[in-house]
């Protein structure tokens, strides 16, 4: 006996390919604020002198929206959709790297999408 062959159209394998974090699960996109890719992590690590130090000032968890200001007085306006909000409450010191669109809280990293 043969197995049927399932015929997706294009429609549903569109639909299917959307980020899961928009549904409650994981991120599967390594877009700007999604899930933070080895690469982007390791070319931001292999830049060390574009980390900038930073403090949150706003930190919204159900919106995932960050506003952070470097020590020069640069302030940046973030998203993330894993959780970078939570884990980084207002006053929270952490490292930035504009470049790569990275955000640091401690050892843990975030990918970030810059406004």
């Amino acid at each position: 006996m043969s197995t049927p062959l399932n015929r997706l159209s294009p429609l549903s394998v569109r639909e299917r390919s959307a980020c899961m974090c928009h549904h409650g699960f994981a991120c599967s996109s390594f877009q700007a604020g999604h899930a933070l890719h080895l690469i982007q992590a390791r070319i931001a690590s292999a830049t060390p002198t574009e980390w900038a130090d930073a403090i949150v000032e706003h930190a919204d968890a159900a919106t995932g929206e960050l506003t952070v200001r470097t020590l020069d007085g640069a302030t940046h306006a973030l998203w993330n959709s894993g959780g970078a909000a939570l884990e980084a409450p207002a006053g929270t010191p952490i490292a930035l790297h504009v470049r790569y669109g990275v955000l640091a809280v401690g050892r843990t990293q975030f990918n970030v999408a810059l406004s």
